[in-house]
């Protein structure tokens, strides 16, 4: 009985308890009208949501009505909802298959938390869970791509995993349930359709038993991969510093080029960027490297990991006070970083607040000749990130004050000051 099978892949998997509340993703096709019928005979309680996409006309609305009459007769709460997704997928510049994806699951979240639902249920089976490995393996992908379809993600849950998509026919009929046909499902526009109509059956004439050996081989990975994400973790946490990656400590690892593929491609990397990145450990600093919301900056001991903000801020984080008082023989130059003292006088110029640029020259206090101040900056040990975030105070053209840091010499207080200028940041 598929019944059993399912009830047992439940409690196996630990997908919800009895006297949880699901809400099941209803098309109005086989699979999630399966998933509907052997949930409430099973006595789950049981919501239904439906999307209609209009993306197939007169189809898109027979689902509608199918779901609606379906639900009624056997008095089960439904949820229906209109998506315009040509125009989603337009505005994100995405395609429509993953405009869908993203409308419909926003919405179950939402329509989850509305009804009290402990989980939503989609029909995902295991022939879903094969392609998915083809499709991932065809595209490429590390271990967990080729796990297969998981039977739980936060509260997605998929109980129909341990029956294939003729057993769950062959329940249909069994049942005398009728359900719709999307006849997309019959081109082979998308790459989906193309491994279900054309490479799958062309695998069975070689191996009969293709399906039941994938199957079994992805349950033998998802061993595999729980030994490798635990010695991943491990590496990751020999590797990471509060700094950025230390790049010695990865070099030591017994892949380096694979750990830092698993630190990287979440942030979005791509795996030719970080091969890239990978060659560029053992050589100069300054290189970077972006993806759509981070950055890898190449520095002497570290890759630093940032964050790209959508624009640079020409505002400092910071506000400078300005004081200015009579110099006196007893006033005390306060050793602090966040304050700088100048002679009045000789910062008589405009007082200008900008970011430090490449080329910018100054004289340390102190100091009678020129310094860069990347010289500087590197001499204290500063990163590439930390240079870009360095400001300078500028008298006329001239920098007065490498703000945090140290004061140019041209405008410090000697004995022939009588007034001084004084600025604190907070």
């Amino acid at each position: 009985m598929i019944e059993q099978r399912v009830i047992q892949y439940i409690e196996k998997e630990q997908l919800f308890s009895q006297n949880s509340k699901i809400l099941v993703a209803l098309s109005g096709g086989a699979d999630s009208v399966a998933l509907l019928r052997i949930l409430h005979s099973l006595g789950y309680e049981c919501e239904a949501a439906h999307c209609n996409f209009h993306l197939r006309g007169k189809e898109s609305d027979r689902d509608e009505m199918f779901v609606r009459q379906l639900c009624q007769q056997y008095n089960i709460p439904l949820h229906i909802i209109d998506f315009d997704t040509t125009r989603y997928a337009e505005e994100k510049r995405i395609s429509i298959e993953m405009a869908a994806r993203e409308l419909r699951y926003e919405w179950f979240e939402k329509k989850r938390i509305e009804c009290h639902a402990n989980r939503i249920a989609v029909a995902h089976h295991q022939d879903d869970s094969i392609e998915t490995m083809l499709l991932n393996l065809i595209r490429g992908t590390g271990i967990t791509g080729l796990l297969g379809i998981r039977p739980i993600n936060g509260y997605i849950v998929r109980p129909l995993l341990c029956v294939s998509r003729k057993e769950i026919i062959c329940y249909l009929q069994s049942i005398g349930q009728e359900y719709v046909t999307d006849s997309t499902n019959l081109e082979d526009e998308y790459t989906r359709n193309k491994i279900r109509i054309h490479l799958l059956p062309l695998m069975q004439e070689i191996n009969p038993a293709i399906k039941n050996s994938l199957i079994t081989t992805g349950n033998h990975l998802n061993d595999v991969a729980t030994i490798y994400n635990k010695s991943i973790s491990e590496a990751k946490a020999r590797v990471i510093t509060s700094e950025g990656i230390l790049i010695s400590a990865i070099l030591q690892e017994p892949s380096p080029e694979t750990v830092l593929f698993e630190i990287l491609h979440p942030l979005g990397f791509n795996p030719a960027q970080i091969k890239d990145i990978y060659h560029s450990l053992n050589g100069q600093s300054g290189k970077q490297f972006s993806s759509k919301e981070w950055k890898v900056i190449k520095d002497r001991d570290f890759l630093l990991l940032e964050k790209i903000q959508p624009e640079r801020e020409d505002t400092p984080s910071f506000q400078l006070i300005r004081e200015e008082s009579e110099y006196t023989t007893d006033f005390q130059i306060p050793h602090k970083k966040e304050i700088a003292c100048f002679d009045a006088d000789k910062l008589s110029g405009t007082i200008t607040l900008r970011r430090y640029q490449a080329g910018d020259t100054f004289i340390p206090f102190g100091m009678k000749g020129k310094k860069k101040v990347s010289d500087y900056l590197t001499d204290r040990k500063f990163s590439i990130s930390q240079k870009e975030r360095q400001w300078v105070l500028c008298c006329n053209e001239q920098i007065a004050w490498l703000i945090g840091e140290r004061t140019d010499n041209r405008f410090r207080i000697d004995e022939n000051t009588r007034r001084v200028v004084i600025y604190r940041m907070v």
